[in-house]
């Protein structure tokens, strides 16, 4: 390992102590009442066996199986919920101490304390500790419905968009569209039954998929495609790859086997009854009109750029209305809407909305905006949309946190808002 990277580790393990360091004062105070010393030293000692076992069980397994198991990644969703709990509850427990500091700066000039045997900073108050707790249970339970349950908590975003140009016969037509479905990490069948079922209980006219069936192998999709093949729509099902259908995420003994395992991959699509779309467009007829539907390989920064949106449009009409799958709305940023064909409607996904934030009225937010300005929802610029779906399941942390997985449909309407 190189002098940098190990410089970092350690930086981090000594953070991350001096942490656990700051919520142990914190249960010391809360505990010091406490009549039975069996409880007490259980508590505390629980709180270092938990905070030092955890990464550690991390570390050997991440060593022994590799990155994508079930065993790591739960792990990893449950240290990912200990540690907001521990800065929540170090947060509030460091606004006390900061009162009490001013305090005994207080004190000290005043001259009170400091004198036989006495404090110029008072000691912490139980009652600073118990609100610490108290706030700190807020994120620790939001943390474990979203493990538990909110992970497949799907939820129906429904948006009307209106279009001049729109052939008159798709007046009304309905596109429902997931995201991310990432089989690799599902554990409860009857639940993602349930979210398919979903799927179909919005009656719309088309169906897509924009990408990431997978998190790193073909495999993974096996014990779903029965599942996934439910999925009908009167004008078709269509899909898409995103950057983890590729195969680039897992070690392969052989440039063959991971060429093996894309080939696979492209037959999931066609076993889940889905049209796969490769740079390339197809015709949505209805009533004699017709719209076009262009789907791209994965085109995103950071994570490849393979599609190619010219070839897509080489066989589409001029002036005829488009709907394109791009799996990554940075696609949309940086080619898309500038792009000198007009493309109406771009349907992606990708972020996932982080898979925690906030969404309610008023706020909106969550720690992937940072990372992409488009992140959730509904997008407009220069007459050109945006949909970013949230996905339809969830990778690395094993949960949703107010940001609830999502089935879209679009309702397209002809004429102007």
């Amino acid at each position: 390992m190189r002098i940098g990277p190990l410089i970092l580790l350690f930086v981090i393990v000594g953070l991350l102590f001096l942490l656990d360091w700051y919520v142990y004062q914190g249960l010391k105070t809360l505990t010091e009442p406490m009549q039975s010393t069996a409880a007490r030293q259980s508590i505390r000692w629980g709180h270092w066996l938990i905070s030092l076992g955890l990464p550690v069980f991390i570390a050997l397994v991440y060593v022994n199986l590799g990155r994508m198991n079930f065993y790591f990644t739960t792990a990893g969703s449950i240290f990912t919920m200990m540690l907001v709990t521990k800065l929540v509850f170090v947060g509030v427990l460091m606004g006390g101490d900061l009162f009490r500091v001013a305090e005994g700066a207080w004190n000290w000039i005043a001259g009170q304390g400091g004198t036989n045997g006495g404090e110029f900073i008072p000691e912490r108050r139980r009652f600073v500790s118990q609100l610490a707790l108290g706030v700190a249970a807020i994120p620790f339970t939001s943390f474990l419905y979203g493990i538990t349950k909110g992970k497949y908590n799907f939820k129906v975003h429904r948006h009307t968009l209106y279009f001049p140009d729109l052939p008159e016969a798709f007046d009304g037509f309905t596109i429902a569209q997931i995201s991310d479905i990432h089989s690799g990490s599902f554990q409860d069948a009857d639940a993602v039954r349930r979210g398919v079922e979903m799927v179909n209980e919005q009656g719309a006219d088309l169906f897509v998929f924009t990408g990431d069936l997978v998190n790193s192998m073909a495999t993974e999709f096996d014990p779903w495609v029965d599942i996934f093949k439910q999925i009908k729509a009167p004008y078709g099902q269509y899909s898409i790859l995103g950057n983890h259908d590729y195969g680039d995420y897992h070690r392969w003994p052989s440039a063959e086997a991971k060429r093996q395992d894309f080939e696979a991959m492209l037959r999931n699509h066609a076993k889940a009854g889905f049209r796969l779309l490769l740079d390339e467009q197809v015709a949505i007829e209805k009533d004699g009109q017709q719209i076009a539907l262009l789907g791209v390989e994965n085109w995103g920064i950071g994570f490849g750029q393979r599609g190619d949106l010219k070839k897509a449009l080489a066989d589409v009409p001029k002036g005829a209305f488009k709907v394109l799958l791009s799996h990554d709305p940075t696609h949309w940023e940086k080619e898309v809407k500038a792009y000198s064909r007009h493309i109406h409607l771009t349907l992606s996904g990708h972020t996932h909305g982080m898979q925690m934030g906030v969404e309610i009225p008023g706020l909106r937010w969550s720690p992937v905006k940072y990372r992409y300005p488009r992140w959730a929802g509904l997008y407009e610029e220069n007459g050109r949309f945006l949909n970013v779906n949230r996905g339809f399941g969830f990778l690395g942390f094993h949960g949703r946190v107010g940001i609830w997985p999502e089935i879209t449909v679009l309702e397209l309407k002809r004429g102007t808002v």
